[in-house]
């Protein structure tokens, strides 16, 4: 085959667009943050246990169905601006969690999910989010009662640095 002389239609994928088999009973809404289970089916993205988002919904899709009778595809590997409960310009570049599938926030909620890294500020209640699904979770767990004070606060301590490695 002889090097180009003309312009060329060259087929392509997107690499961030993904299709995830959704949960039975489920409806997710196109531009919401998706999440998938630990079986790997998709749902809105919320912060419940086992749950990892993988990007925002490209469709509306609603599965009255069984596991995986229908699929979604999804989008990551992008910035998406969502509303946010409370952040700060100087949160740029920070993890973000999830709060439910429109809403992320700073703190480190209930369960842990990661919505993604705040890649720009717009208000204390507005960013865009870098959604890159990692697979990473994180520690959620702070010291209990068992420990004293100095134990528990090395505990704490490590659990912010391995976040912080985990998330990075």
């Amino acid at each position: 085959m002889a090097a180009l002389s003309a312009d060329r239609i060259t087929k392509k994928k997107s690499t961030g667009l993904k299709s995830y088999p959704i949960k039975t009973a489920t409806k997710i809404y196109a531009g919401s943050l998706t999440a998938v289970d630990g079986n790997g089916f998709a749902l809105p993205a919320a912060d419940a246990a086992n749950l990892k988002v993988v990007g925002v919904a490209a469709t509306t899709v609603d599965n009255t169905g069984a596991d995986g009778a229908l699929s979604i595809n999804v989008e990551s590997g992008m910035l998406a601006e969502f509303a946010a409960s409370s952040i700060t310009q100087a949160m740029v570049g920070k993890v973000m969690y999830v709060v439910d599938d429109q809403t992320f926030d700073d703190a480190l909620g209930t369960n842990g999910v990661k919505a993604g890294k705040l890649a720009e500020y717009v208000s204390t209640t507005k960013g865009w989010l870098e959604i890159q699904p990692t697979g990473l979770g994180v520690v959620v767990a702070d010291a209990d009662a068992t420990y004293g004070q100095p134990e528990a606060d090395l505990i704490n301590d490590l659990k912010l640095k391995v976040n912080t490695l985990l998330l990075s």
